[in-house]
C-alpha cells in the first residue's frame, strides 16, 4: 500500500499513531515512501500513483474518502492571506479556492511558513482564512480529506481507530518540528488545538457549501 505523507505538522499526530499502531515495518515504510506537499500528492492520487492520502477538499469530491481530515473549528493559523497582491500558494489548492470564495486579496500563505508568520506578527497583518469562512458562515473549513483508491479497508479502519485515540506527540518529535518551523514547541501544541480530524454533519454540511460556492472557480 503506497501511502502520500504531507510533511506538515497538522498531521504529526495521524502519522504517530499510524507508525504506533501498525505492527508491519515493511508497511510504516510504504506510509513513508511519498512525501510531498498538498497540491503535489492531488495530482499523484488523480493518476493513481499512491493508493490512500490526505487530499485537498477542493480534488475530493470524486474520490473515495473516510470520515477523517483536517478540520479548523474555527482559526486555523497555518493558512493565511497576508498583505500584497493576490498571489496563490503552490503547495495548495483548496486554500487558493477559499481566498477567492471568501474574495481574500493579498498573498496566500500555508503550513509552516504561514506558522512562523502568524506567530511574528499582529492580527491586523494578515487574515486567517479559517477564521473568516467561520465568522461568514458559522462553520468549521474542511481542508482536506483522507481519500483512497484502494485498501479502503484498511484505511477507513485506520482512520476510524485514529479519531478514538488521544495521540501524545514526543518532545523529541516535538523539538524537531519547532526548529524546523523555527517556532516554539509551545506554539506547536497551540496550533495543534485548532485542528480537529472527526468529519461529521457539520463538517460534511461545511464542504457542500464550500464545492457550492467554488463551482465556477478554477
Amino acid at each position: 500500500m503506497i501511502f502520500a505523507k504531507i510533511d506538515f505538522i497538522n498531521l504529526l499526530p495521524f502519522y504517530i499513531y499510524v507508525k504506533k499502531n501498525i505492527s508491519s515495518s515493511q508497511t510504516k515504510a510504504i506510509i513513508n515512501y511519498k512525501k510531498s506537499y498538498p497540491s503535489k500528492i492531488n495530482q499523484d492520487f488523480k493518476k493513481r500513483r499512491i493508493d490512500g492520502a490526505f487530499i485537498s477538499s477542493i480534488k475530493s469530491q470524486k474520490e473515495k474518502s473516510t470520515d477523517i481530515g483536517i478540520v479548523a473549528k474555527k482559526d486555523v493559523l497555518s493558512v493565511l492571506s497576508i498583505p500584497g497582491v493576490y498571489t496563490k500558494d503552490i503547495q495548495s489548492d483548496t486554500s487558493n479556492i477559499l481566498a477567492r470564495v471568501l474574495e481574500c486579496e493579498g498573498k496566500i500563505i500555508i503550513g509552516d511558513k504561514a506558522l512562523k508568520y502568524y506567530y511574528e506578527n499582529t492580527n491586523d497583518n494578515f487574515i486567517d482564512l479559517a477564521q473568516e469562512w467561520n465568522k461568514k458562515y458559522n462553520l468549521p473549513f474542511v481542508f482536506a480529506r483522507l481519500c483512497f483508491t484502494k485498501n479502503g479497508k484498511d484505511i477507513t479502519k485506520l482512520a476510524n481507530n485514529f479519531v478514538r485515540t488521544k495521540v501524545r506527540i514526543p518532545q523529541y518529535i516535538l523539538k524537531k518540528y519547532a526548529k524546523r518551523a523555527n517556532i516554539s514547541t509551545y506554539e506547536i501544541l497551540d496550533y495543534l488545538d485548532k485542528i480537529s480530524y472527526a468529519i461529521g454533519y457539520k463538517e460534511r454540511k461545511s464542504l457542500k457549501k464550500f464545492f457550492k460556492l467554488s463551482k465556477n472557480l478554477d
